[in-house]
């Protein structure tokens, strides 16, 4: 798995044209980070949906300081993290009911739950780093916080997830 760093476009360019070739370019990704936080694909694309659409109403409000990929992937992380707070979070398995269970269903759910059970950084370190496969500088600047912290919240979140599934297992 290859880490991407978000470029750097051209100075501080937030037009419609370079939101739209990043948002044609990263739309899996977003999509990705958007389902996991919000707990179902549906609610996932209407959050990009949103915080797309946010970026392209506030583009006057970027400054350049950073990169115009970081700004447009902190609109779509808090437009998923609003959607998450407005309704409850649902998985996907439950959200279409109990159909036969195989056994990778049910490992893919104990893994969903142990990541629903990590503070809220944690969980987005997680998924800004596997699910958008940014670096911990991108990461950084996406959440706001130095990359030593992502690096230590990585950590923690790999310890966690560990002594969870250990917990899970053990019962």
């Amino acid at each position: 798995m290859s880490s991407r760093r978000l470029s750097r476009p051209g100075a501080s360019d937030a037009s419609p044209a370079a939101l739209e070739e990043l948002f044609r370019l990263r739309y899996s990704d977003f999509l990705r980070v958007a389902a996991a936080i919000t707990g179902n694909s549906e609610a996932g694309r209407d959050a990009v949906q949103e915080g797309v659409a946010r970026a392209l109403a506030g583009r006057a409000s970027f400054r350049g300081s950073g990169t115009l990929e970081a700004w447009l992937w902190s609109t779509v992380v808090n437009a998923a993290r609003n959607m998450r707070t407005r309704s409850p979070l649902v998985s996907e398995a439950s959200e279409h009911g109990a159909s036969l269970a195989r056994p990778e269903d049910e490992r893919r759910d104990t893994v969903r739950a142990a990541v629903a059970r990590l503070p809220e950084r944690q969980r987005l370190v997680l998924f800004l780093r596997y699910y958008a496969d940014l670096d911990y500088a991108s990461i950084g600047a996406v959440l706001g916080i130095r990359r030593g912290t992502v690096s230590a919240t990585l950590s923690q979140a790999h310890s966690a997830m560990r002594r969870l599934l250990d917990e899970e297992v053990t019962q």
